[in-house]
């Protein structure tokens, strides 16, 4: 995210994404704790989990789909799309600690947030997918057949 050029006329949704955004993203990765999950208290108190990170940090997280709008000349729809994922996957990963930490490890979810984070961060972006073939059948039906997975050749901007 910081990588992002940011114009010299940039304004304030630029500059915020390069800099407080992609600070909330470090800080909430970094502060990911599973043992801050969803508990009752000494008093029998449902206390809510926050997953390591604080309540400012995940505003900021928050904030993305605010700012995006100030940037359409800035950021390539698919930038756009990337730092949605980013940002959508640390806030996941945030919440499956808070809400089961046990589940999110075990059942992999937290490692698939994961794998949508390092794809969204690819400075070639997804290298790799599936791709559908549509075809007719002798009776003129359409149908749509996965093809093994393969390297796309990413557009030169």
């Amino acid at each position: 995210m910081r990588a992002l050029p940011v114009p010299e006329a940039g304004g304030r949704p630029e500059r915020w994404i390069v800099g407080e955004l992609a600070d909330a993203v470090e800080r909430a990765m970094g502060a990911l704790n599973p043992e801050d999950c969803d508990r009752v208290g000494p008093d029998g108190e449902a206390i809510d989990g926050a997953g390591g990170v604080d309540a400012a940090t995940m505003a900021d997280l928050a904030g993305l789909p605010f700012a995006l709008p100030g940037t359409p000349a800035w950021l390539s729809p698919d930038q756009q799309l990337r730092l949605l994922a980013v940002v959508a996957s640390v806030t996941a990963a945030v919440r499956l600690l808070a809400n089961d930490p046990g589940a999110a490890i075990i059942h992999g979810e937290l490692s698939r947030m994961c794998a949508i984070l390092t794809c969204a961060a690819r400075p070639d972006g997804a290298a790799w997918t599936s791709a559908v073939q549509l075809g007719v059948d002798h009776r003129g039906e359409r149908h749509a057949h996965v093809l093994p997975r393969r390297p796309l050749p990413m557009p030169q901007s």
